[in-house]
């Protein structure tokens, strides 16, 4: 489990996260949503570790992250998987060679082992013969599920997504919701997911934060985030035009 409590992060004096807390549950898909601006991607960065938040408490199974040991900070972060929202590929590497990077770089496997892992992991994501192309020889939502198999190459407990579905058309963006989701459930991660878009609130929205000008406005799931009586968030919501057809 992740908890947050009463986090805050500032920027030249701009106040940019005010007192945000909540958690996250192992096994649920938790979607952070808001419009641009409102902080979610420097809640993100601070739950990884890239920020510091000026004060508050980020816990992984009760370790406090941003106070505890460089020891203890180094093992939480080999726990983590990021999918970062540009892909963050190397065009000079394979795919699978992109995938392994990580057991390359923070593990004592040996190659064959770290090519089984990784040749698993592009299974799983169903690009098991895309192993030998480089970035530049696949599709954008092909690139994603590189970036997937990457994240969860390490079998980390905590899997981060930013804007997984951004640049990517409909249909390829509901497949990337549902094999985010899929891996979820299959190896009992706490996900947290990034985004703006709907289809991914009513989709895979087990657990929903809804942020405004840096505050926590909303708390809920995607069963009951029709019903909120949040104006803020209603406006957010509906500017949609897949929930406009919804409330139609």
């Amino acid at each position: 489990m992740i908890e947050i409590k009463d986090v805050c992060k500032a920027f030249n004096g701009r106040d940019i996260l005010l007192g945000i807390s909540g958690q996250f549950k192992p096994g649920d898909t938790s979607l952070i949503i808001g419009g641009s601006g409102t902080g979610k991607s420097v809640l993100l960065k601070c739950m990884i570790g890239i920020i510091k938040p000026e004060s508050g408490h980020i816990l992984y199974d009760g370790r406090d992250f941003h106070n505890s040991s460089e020891e203890i900070q180094k093992d939480i972060r080999r726990e983590m998987g990021v999918l970062f929202q540009g892909g963050a590929l190397f065009d000079s590497k394979t795919v699978l060679e992109n995938v392994k990077f990580p057991l390359d770089m923070l593990t004592n496997m040996s190659e064959k082992e770290k090519i089984d892992r990784a040749e698993f992991c592009l299974q799983r994501v169903g690009l098991e013969n895309a192993g030998q192309r480089t970035p530049s020889e696949i599709s954008g939502g092909m690139k994603k599920r590189v970036g997937i198999a990457r994240a969860i190459v390490m079998n980390p407990k905590y899997l981060f997504c930013d804007e997984p579905n951004s640049g990517l058309d409909p249909l390829t963006s509901v497949r990337i919701d549902e094999l985010i989701k899929e891996i979820t459930d299959e190896f009992g991660i706490t996900t947290v997911v990034i985004t703006h878009d709907m289809s991914s609130v009513m989709g895979i929205g087990e657990s929903i934060m809804f942020l405004y000008k840096g505050k926590k406005l909303w708390e809920g799931d995607n069963s009951n985030i029709l019903q909120n009586t949040v104006p803020e968030l209603n406006e957010f919501l509906f500017s949609s035009k897949l929930l406009q057809d919804l409330r139609k």
